[in-house]
Order: C-alpha cells, then sequence, then structure tokens
C-alpha cells in the first residue's frame, strides 16, 4: 500500500471518519528522498550538533530545488545518535532518536535536545541497525542514503562496518561517511574504506569550525512573512493543536540559534507541499485527506467551530488564498536572498575544510542527479 494512502487512513481514524462513500482519487505518488543521520554524540562533539540544529533546513530546501519529472520530491529524514556512555552497553551506546518522518520539526526538536559526554563509538553496529530497524522503500528509483559523522576509527564495536554496509547495499542504501578531523586520520580510521564498500562518499569536516552567517538583507521580510504563514495554519483536533505549537517553538528556536536558519526555516514551509497535511486542515483537505464538511465541531480550529457550513467554507477558502499569496512572496525572496548569498560568499576567503551542511549538499545532489533529479541551479 502506497505511503500518502496509509496516512490518509490513519488521519482518517485520528479524526473519527469513514472513508466509506467519501472516496477521493489517489494523488499521485511523488518521488521519495530518504536520509538517516547517524551523529556521534560523545565528548568533543557539541560543535558536529550545533552545525547539524542550525543547518538542517539549509539541507532539506537543497533537495526541495530538486525535480524528477517535474516532480519535487517527499523528503523523510531519520536521526540516530551513537558514543554516549549515557546510553546502554547492551545497546552498543546507541539509540533511535527518530525514526524516518516526514515531520521535520520532530527532527529538528530532537537535535536541539541532543547532548554529548564521553563513550565508545560504533559505527558498525549504528549502521546495521539504522538499515535493520527503518522503513526503507522498496522502490529503486526512491533515493535512500545514510550519513554517518564521527571521529574514531570505524573498526570499533561488535559488529565489522564491511558487513554492516553490505546490508545496506542489499536494501539500495547508500552509506557515507563524514570523518571530523583531517583526512589523514580518516583514512587511517577505515572512514574512506566503509564509504568506498558502501557506493558512498568518504568526507573530512571540522567540526569547530565557527559558521559565518550572512545577514540578508531579506531576512527581516521572511521574518515578517513566517508570522503571517503560521496564521494560515489550521490545526485539526488536539493533535493539530500540540503540532501547531511545536511549529512555533522551533520558528523560536531557529531564529535564536542563527537568524540564517531560521530564514533557511521558513523558505522550507513555503516552499514544502503537504508537510503538514496530517494536521493542518488547508493541506489536508487540498491533499484530499479529510473533507471539510465530515469534520466534526470539536475537530475543527476554535475560530471555526461557531460558524456555519458556508461560513466554514468561505473562511477555509480565504485561509488557502492567503497561503499562496504568502508563499510566492517568500519564494521570491528566497531567491533574491540566495543570490546574495553567493554573492557574499565569494569575496570569504575560501576554507580547507567542509562544515556538516556543505558536506551534505554536495553529497545529495550527485546521489540525486544519478536517481534522474535536475536542481534548479
Amino acid at each position: 500500500m502506497k505511503a500518502r494512502n496509509i496516512a490518509s487512513m490513519c488521519l482518517l481514524m485520528v479524526l473519527g471518519l469513514s472513508s466509506a462513500g467519501n472516496a477521493v482519487p489517489a494523488a499521485k505518488e511523488r518521488p521519495l528522498v530518504q536520509v538517516a543521520l547517524l551523529l556521534d554524540t560523545s565528548n568533543s562533539m557539541d560543535g558536529l550538533i550545533n552545525q547539524a540544529k542550525t543547518q538542517l533546513w539549509k539541507v532539506v530546501n537543497e533537495l526541495l530545488s530538486a525535480k524528477r519529472q517535474g516532480e519535487r520530491p517527499r523528503i523523510q529524514v531519520a536521526l540516530y545518535e551513537y558514543g554516549k556512555s549515557s546510553l546502554p552497553f547492551a545497546e552498543g551506546y546507541l539509540r533511535q532518536v527518530v525514526e524516518l518522518t516526514e515531520d521535520l520539526d520532530k527532527v529538528s526538536e530532537a537535535l536541539f535536545a541532543l547532548t554529548t559526554n564521553g563513550g565508545d563509538e560504533y559505527c558498525g553496529q549504528v549502521i546495521q541497525r539504522a538499515v535493520r530497524e527503518l522503513k526503507w522503500s522498496d522502490s529503486s528509483r526512491d533515493l535512500k542514503v545514510i550519513f554517518i559523522a564521527g571521529n574514531e576509527p570505524f573498526t570499533q564495536g561488535p559488529v565489522d562496518f564491511r558487513e554492516a554496509v553490505k546490508e545496506a547495499i542489499k536494501k539500495g542504501v547508500v552509506v557515507n561517511t563524514i570523518h571530523c578531523g583531517n583526512r589523514a586520520e580518516g583514512v587511517q580510521g577505515k572512514w574512506d574504506e566503509a564509504a568506498r564498500l558502501a557506493d558512498g562518499h568518504f568526507m573530512t569536516i571540522d567540526q569547530n569550525q565557527q559558521l559565518v552567517e550572512i545577514a540578508a538583507p531579506q531576512d527581516a521580510e521572511i521574518e515578517r512573512l513566517n508570522r503571517e504563514l503560521n496564521s494560515t495554519f489550521l490545526p485539526m483536533g488536539s493533535e493539530g493543536q500540540s503540532r501547531k505549537k511545536r511549529q512555533e517553538k522551533m520558528d523560536q528556536a531557529a531564529m535564536s540559534a542563527a537568524p540564517a536558519a531560521a530564514a533557511e526555516r521558513t523558505v522550507y514551509k513555503a516552499a514544502a507541499s503537504g508537510a503538514a497535511a496530517e494536521w493542518d486542515l488547508v493541506e489536508a483537505e487540498e491533499s484530499g485527506l479529510v473533507k471539510l464538511d465530515d469534520l466534526k465541531d470539536e475537530q475543527l480550529p476554535d475560530a471555526m467551530q461557531k460558524m456555519t457550513a458556508e461560513e466554514r467554507k468561505r473562511y477555509l477558502q480565504e485561509q488557502k488564498k492567503r497561503r499562496a499569496e504568502i508563499k510566492a512572496k517568500i519564494a521570491a525572496l528566497a531567491e533574491e536572498r540566495k543570490k546574495f548569498i553567493a554573492e557574499e560568499r565569494k569575496k570569504q576567503a575560501s576554507r580547507t575544510e567542509k562544515t556538516l551542511d556543505q558536506a551534505l549538499i554536495e553529497t545529495i545532489r550527485q546521489l540525486a542527479s544519478g536517481k534522474g533529479y535536475a536542481f534548479d541551479n
């Protein structure tokens, strides 16, 4: 059964609706990109975590700038942490933090909650767990990738990394390795061999490098439009209310971490299609997951509960129109912002080591191109 159909059935059950007699045309299945981030959270990895939480939206936006046969992809992200001594030894000092999900606010929230402390880093074991536990697509056309980042030898732990990456390849999952340190140490620690065996890419980054955040003249207006965009989300039921609060919480977290991260997050929210369909009436109705007339009063946003049926329809259409207009303004500003930042980066001195976002974006573009994606620029 297709993932979108499953999501539709789940949403109907959550809202207490029946799909009988209310069939809607199945949505065209969009291409899928699945990304699992395996991050070392041992001591000295605070810089890596900071880079991950502030640059998530930039990486996601890069994926959303790609199309295959005219369709932009759905994006699912999973998160594992490994190498932390406070995690159980029996579990290999690792844990699944977030399963593969399109709820990227959940991923962002988890990244902001990560902490570090000393431990042993079992790369082979965390790769094996991710390959076996996550619900990877069965389609060979979908892009399925693992990025593992850390700084200790790849050979530690009870699971041979060579066997782990073989399992990944059998599922069509490409394993890419990111060594936090210099290239020679990465090669000596077998990070390059793991990537080579897994048909992936080997990269090195400086996890402690201070990220240079470029303030763009468009940022303030994008932030204002983000507040307007948020006002168009119409949460369904208690779950919708909870998700909307989390959305606003993560807006604030991104802004506190870096204004540039907040701008990238807003650009994502404006570009993503159907990402909030499980809890937002506007996207749920547009996606064909629910019909307004089927919702009970208590399943509607507070502002709509006392409206007549005709007023509800008119109000929903007004919010759809407002959102489309706001998204269009954000998209235009995003293009201007992207050009401005590109020009500013040219003026800066070149850096010898990549940061996490650069490593992820460079590799994702290459792998996605191999799956038939074309990027906007």
